[in-house]
């Protein structure tokens, strides 16, 4: 099965512009993730797919291989499709990397690339088990409700279920409460079926586009994993990052 990773990079980000070629100790974001997706032997392919001829050129620089995409795109779902038609390389599966987190453990993209490959996989993505309570509170935290088999039953901001009789810091210990971790693996063809599915009342409440594939009956296998990097989202964040020193952003 040929799998071939692919990292949105958009640099007209309204909280955040030119976030993928701000540096972070010596390297920029962008390269960063790139080397980072690089090191997971099951993909055949990295690419970087943004909307600006300056990423293009600045991954070329370093390296990489990285291709321009369409400013209109409204997801990472949207960048991986255009650039999956555009390499025309007849691949199995395509892997979203999230291009802001530059610290990304190359052993959960390893992770969704096994969980993909299964046969009665068509959507994956992986999800972290919470330990910290005030996450459950945090709408930047999206939770997930799985079923038995690790299938996504519902993605919220809000802390689900909720447990009536029972304050907030007790709930962890009643039960076992997952955030999303916003990596991807779709196999081509349902990435082809999804991205022309109509916008759904579900993700229009909860801003989540991964709610607009399960309203429409598409399944999503979660894989549980241990690991997570911090996501830069705003330059509050880049400084919170960089006051750590090399060496704590790499802890």
């Amino acid at each position: 099965m040929q799998l071939v990773g692919i990292i949105p990079a958009r640099y007209q980000s309204s909280r955040f512009p030119g976030k993928p070629l701000v540096d972070i100790f010596g390297k920029s974001m962008v390269q960063r993730v790139y080397e980072r997706a690089c090191e997971a032997k099951e993909l055949d392919e990295v690419w970087v797919a943004t909307d600006d001829a300056r990423i293009v050129e600045h991954v070329e620089r370093f390296g990489g291989r990285a291709m321009l995409t369409l400013e209109s795109h409204t997801s990472g779902t949207e960048r991986c499709h255009e650039a999956s038609a555009l390499l025309n390389r007849n691949a199995d599966a395509i892997i979203n990397i999230q291009g802001d987190e530059p610290y990304i453990h190359p052993g959960q993209i390893s992770e969704l690339c096994r969980l993909i490959r299964r046969e009665d996989v068509h959507i994956a993505t992986l999800v972290k088990r919470i330990e910290d309570p005030a996450n459950l509170l945090n709408p930047n935290k999206v939770k997930v409700v799985l079923d038995q088999a690790n299938r996504a039953l519902y993605f919220s901001r809000s802390a689900i279920p909720f447990y009536r009789d029972l304050a907030v810091t007790d709930w962890l210990k009643r039960h076992d409460y997952y955030k999303h971790i916003g990596l991807y693996g779709y196999k081509t063809k349902c990435l082809q079926e999804i991205v022309h599915l109509a916008p759904s009342a579900l993700e229009r409440a909860e801003s989540l586009e991964q709610l607009r594939w399960l309203e429409h009956g598409k399944r999503i296998h979660c894989g549980i994993t241990r690991h997570e990097s911090p996501a830069i989202d705003t330059p509050e964040d880049l400084q919170a990052l960089l006051d750590l020193g090399a060496d704590g952003a790499l802890k």
